[in-house]
């Protein structure tokens, strides 16, 4: 008779998942149980330290809402996610880096015309155009491919942590169509740096172990081509001080771009500047295959993204 104590317990779980019907979920979980379990050996986890952990969950779970993902976070900020993205980007070929997706993918994309502003509510941020392509791993150029683009303001909030998101809608972010030669461009403000959300357990945690809640100043981009898999990345600005400490992990060599101060009277477009701007170039590369592209929280099944 087996004997459910600290020697042969975790083997007995371990066992009780062997007529799992999906191989996949059998593994996933046999070695959920075998690492969770060499955790609590290996910590020596006390009844107060567990207690905790539940309550920690438990209210990560209560912080999120439709457009909140408190859990995403928690992967975020424990190196999880950027470590999934790795296990699945291994290879790239030549192709652009990945990063994390965030929890501020939230929508709504809306299809909008090369050269809008998209931040035309902030008229304290300084000026930026972005110009960009996207091609294959030959330099093809892309035409048709839709790239969701969002970013915080220039005081470091995404619109949907605005108290009035539900009334003012979307801002900083929009979904642009490429163009014959692979291209996109639009008018915007310059990012910065900002805290991750702080007032939730995640930011809690990170405030209790003396880590800064800093990320580096950064434009998500999601491009998501029929015949290729679905990119999901950041383009980060050069010379941001937190570039080497960014608490979720996420920035590459690949993905920091130059962001030119310019003093032109007109931008790339033609479009008039009003005073000094900045400019953001910066290109795409896509690996051929397959796959889902995540759709905005708060966006139902059966709603397009």
């Amino acid at each position: 008779m087996t004997q459910f104590n600290e020697t042969e317990l975790t083997e007995a779980v371990v066992r009780s998942f062997d007529q799992t019907p999906n191989p996949r979920a059998k593994f996933l979980l046999q070695e959920l149980v075998k690492s969770l379990h060499d955790y609590v050996s290996k910590t020596g986890l006390t009844f107060e330290e567990w207690e905790y952990a539940i309550d920690f969950l438990t209210r990560t779970g209560h912080k999120c809402t439709d457009t909140r993902q408190e859990f995403i976070l928690l992967s975020d900020v424990l190196g999880v996610s950027m470590l999934v993205d790795a296990v699945n980007h291994r290879d790239r070929e030549g192709a652009t880096q990945t990063t994390v997706l965030g929890p501020f993918y939230v929508g709504e994309h809306k299809v909008t015309a090369h050269g809008t502003d998209i931040s035309p509510n902030n008229q304290a941020g300084e000026r930026m155009f972005v110009q960009s392509r996207v091609t294959d791993l030959k330099g093809k150029p892309l035409a048709g491919v839709p790239v969701d683009v969002w970013h915080a303001d220039d005081d470091g909030f995404y619109d949907s942590q605005k108290p009035n998101y539900d009334e003012v809608g979307a801002s900083a972010r929009a979904r642009f169509i490429t163009d014959g030669d692979g291209r996109f461009f639009f008018r915007t403000i310059l990012p910065c740096s900002y805290p991750i959300p702080t007032d939730g357990p995640v930011g809690e945690m990170i405030v209790q172990t003396n880590r800064h809640p800093m990320r580096p100043a950064h434009v998500h981009f999601l491009v998501n081509a029929k015949g290729y898999e679905p990119l999901i990345t950041h383009v980060f600005m050069d010379g941001d001080k937190y570039l080497d400490s960014d608490v979720v992990f996420g920035v590459k060599d690949d993905l920091v771009a130059k962001v030119e101060p310019r003093t032109d009277p007109a931008m790339p477009d033609g479009s008039k500047a009003s005073g000094p701007w900045h400019l953001m170039t910066y290109e795409f590369h896509l690996k051929p295959g397959g796959g889902m592209a995540p759709k905005p929280l708060g966006v139902k099944a059966a709603e397009p993204a």
